[in-house]
């Protein structure tokens, strides 16, 4: 346990927290990728956060740089709990523009524009994580692992089947676990020796040795590159001799399969937030040992009014998820996600949709496979999410139907 500690107090953690999140839009129109609600009372952020908070590393940096104001706030209202007496904190951190004068060009650049952040700390390691994955891990046990093979650089890893490894970054290893490979999204992906069915792909959760990271991402500054760690920098280690070691991902979810998400489209989002109302959920949000931290405001209980139905009027909910100060009075609310300050009104009927923080739903609405953003009204008798075509005059649609009724709209 002590050298755990001395270990993690000598690591320096960076969260890339600075993505637009195109693919998520609407619902990163007004907000970053990583400041999207998700399971009605977190942030998509939060899950990296606690990861770090449960494994003990206290030393955080957030790197923004797109629509930041509202996840700077959530850091600020939620996550500034660590003790700067004992050497703890957590910054966001905007693009400070010291070694460019451009914004970041990637997530590599991102570290290399912010290396004075390194040259203060001082850290013998340095985390870079990605603010926007849903996922469990103890980063201790990565520390711990990348000290005992002598590593400059490990990388977290997952396996994944073929059929969808060609989204990631492909790993190839050697008996060792030393990566002697790297494939990024590639069409034919590499598959595992003796497992001709799954791919070992990159998590984007990396550990460096801080003079190897400064090294790696200064020699890429220089080049004509994306300035991306999976398309540039990994490579260009690899191929350069440095010490790269693959972890295992070790899923602390306390489920049968291992459970890690990039919510990085409308469809994936809607996905892993749909499994979080079914009957067995693949992610555990309700394992105490390790806690999911999140910004609480005062709010009061849930409440239902009417419980009895009488001539269609309910105030009931099933297999769905309720945040503090919802109200479903006279609704229906089936396979959803209520976030804080819901209103549902008498006669309305929600089924497999997510309602975010302070929507209200009139009268008589009929709600089916929806996303619904932050503060929308919705009038009485509106009917969402039966008729694709008529969905797509007015709102996002995706290509499998989920409809996405942006914030700030305004009803005729």
């Amino acid at each position: 346990m002590e050298r755990r500690s001395v270990q993690l107090k000598k690591t320096l953690t960076l969260i890339l927290a600075g993505g637009q999140g195109e693919r998520l839009y609407p619902l990163t129109k007004n907000r970053s990728k990583p400041s999207v609600p998700f399971g009605g009372i977190y942030r998509i952020i939060d899950f990296t956060l606690s990861n770090c908070l449960n494994s003990g590393l206290r030393k955080i940096f957030v790197l923004t740089q797109y629509k930041s104001l509202t996840l700077d706030a959530h850091i600020k209202q939620g996550w500034h709990i660590f003790n700067i007496d004992l050497g703890e904190f957590i910054y966001s951190v905007p693009p400070q523009q010291i070694t460019s004068d451009s914004w970041y060009r990637g997530t590599a650049d991102a570290v290399y524009q912010n290396i004075y952040l390194l040259e203060h700390i001082r850290p013998e390691r340095v985390f870079v994580l990605s603010g926007d994955h849903i996922y469990k891990m103890d980063y201790s046990e990565m520390v711990s692992a990348h000290i005992d093979s002598g590593a400059d650089l490990t990388m977290a890893c997952v396996e994944v089947p073929v059929d969808e490894a060609h989204r990631f970054g492909v790993v190839q290893v050697d008996a060792h676990q030393r990566v002697v490979g790297f494939q990024e999204k590639p069409p034919s992906p590499m598959t595992i020796p003796g497992q001709p069915d799954c791919c070992l792909v990159n998590m984007g959760v990396y550990l460096f040795n801080t003079h190897a990271l400064v090294k790696s991402v200064i020699d890429d500054a220089k080049r004509d590159s994306q300035h991306d760690f999976g398309k540039n920098v990994l490579p260009d280690m690899i191929q350069s001799g440095f010490n790269v070691y693959a972890y295992n991902f070790r899923d602390i979810n306390n489920k049968q399969a291992s459970y890690w998400r990039d919510i990085g489209t409308i469809e994936s989002y809607y996905a892993a937030s749909m499994d979080l109302v079914s009957v067995d959920p693949l992610f555990n949000l309700y394992d105490g040992e390790w806690p999911i931290r999140t910004y609480s405001r005062q709010s009061p209980p849930v409440k239902t009014v009417f419980a009895q139905e009488e001539a269609g009027r309910a105030g009931v909910a099933l297999d769905s998820l309720l945040s503090p100060g919802c109200i479903i009075s006279g609704g229906r609310v089936e396979r959803s996600i209520i976030s804080p300050h819901v209103r549902v009104n008498s006669y309305s009927n929600i089924m497999d949709s997510i309602l975010m923080d302070h929507v209200a739903i009139g009268r008589h609405c009929k709600i089916r496979s929806c996303i619904i953003d932050e503060g929308v009204i919705i009038p009485a008798e509106t009917v969402i999410g039966y008729d694709s075509e008529h969905d797509a005059k007015r709102f996002t649609v995706s290509p499998t139907g989920i409809v996405v009724v942006p914030s700030g709209i305004q009803f005729d």
